[in-house]
């Protein structure tokens, strides 16, 4: 199972709106004979991939981390492939939280007369696709915000320098991180003062007042969505696309947003911009990643990565839990969750 997450996460950016899945396939010895995963979205599902490279699989163990399908999408059922082969076992991680598909592959294994084991691994199997599994059972666009600090939680200076906090191989570990979501969203106040590249194929702006340059750099490249707030006749052109939307509190409405983005399409939208839009949207993140750089600004010298929000009482915090450290020298990288 563990390897199925291994060649699963293989393909992370790839199959959205799609699950992340891979398999094994073993020998009556519990050799492995035969892998595969789902490579790209509206491509062969995993278990097809693994089974179609063997001429003969009867007899043979499948493991796969996700429950095989049971109806036709972009490609016909798995669960119906795995009975015509042959196979004796399946072992599944984790039930698919789909509903079209849920418990129902793994009952026409069983009605075939396939012993069906599991659910294996399941916790680890639900990580790899918590985000899928947002979309399918709360119908919203997952979402994640990326910020880089000092050790004081500071993201740059009075004057606004922020470059950089971080080191190069936390800055790498980030565009690794933006290849897993649909979209990259940020400000207009990023846009002006760090005019980002930011390369990605999907891109959401805030721009209430629409003052950013659309020379700037980060127009050049994507499909980009802008949020804002004026009254204006249609401007869209072949990718940029503009939407009107409400103002909460003299922000953009973070959850008219949201609800947007997932009817557009967009599963999920990693958040990297200044503290008063992480602040706003804090409230409807799913994951937090601080990359803390080993630097101390000091009071009152530089601007938070939350601000917004006062808080009177410890009573009134913004609730996380710790969910993985890792160290890009001489940085670290905390990953949290919401309650």
């Amino acid at each position: 199972m563990n390897r199925c997450i291994e060649l699963a996460k293989s393909a992370q950016g790839n199959t959205s709106p799609n699950p992340l899945v891979g398999c094994v396939i073993l020998d009556k010895d519990g050799n492995i004979i035969s892998e595969g995963f789902h490579e790209k979205y509206g491509q062969n599902h995993a278990e097809r991939n693994a089974l179609l490279k063997l001429d003969n699989a009867k007899g043979c163990t499948l493991i796969v981390n996700l429950e095989p399908c049971s109806h036709y999408g972009k490609t016909p059922p798995c669960a119906d492939l795995i009975i015509e082969k042959g196979i004796k076992t399946v072992v599944y991680g984790m039930q698919d939280p789909n509903p079209i598909v849920s418990g129902r592959g793994l009952q026409k294994l069983k009605d075939a007369g396939i012993e069906v084991i599991g659910p294996v691994l399941e916790d680890k199997c639900k990580k790899l696709n918590e985000i899928f599994i947002k979309n399918q059972t709360q119908h919203k666009t997952f979402a994640a915000i990326k910020t880089a600090t000092t050790i004081d939680g500071k993201i740059s200076t009075t004057s606004g320098d922020s470059k950089w906090i971080t080191s190069d191989s936390a800055r790498n570990e980030v565009r690794s991180l933006r290849n897993i979501y649909d979209a990259i969203l940020t400000s207009s106040s990023t846009v002006i003062a760090d005019n980002p590249t930011m390369e990605h194929k999907c891109k959401i702006i805030l721009d209430r007042n629409l003052k950013t340059d659309l020379n700037s750099t980060i127009y050049k490249q994507g499909k980009i969505y802008i949020f804002h707030d004026k009254n204006l006749n249609s401007k869209n052109t072949n990718n940029i696309t503009y939407i009107k939307t409400p103002v909460i509190e003299g922000k953009l409405d973070p959850q008219f947003i949201l609800n947007e983005l997932f009817e557009l399409g967009i599963m999920s939208v990693f958040i990297e911009a200044g503290g008063g839009v992480n602040e706003s949207f804090l409230p409807y993140i799913d994951k937090l990643y601080h990359f803390i750089a080993p630097k101390i600004l000091g009071d009152n010298s530089g601007k938070s990565c939350f601000y917004g929000k006062n808080a009177d009482k410890i009573s009134q915090c913004t609730n996380l839990q710790f969910e993985d450290f890792k160290q890009f020298p001489p940085d670290i990288l905390i990953s949290y969750t919401k309650y």
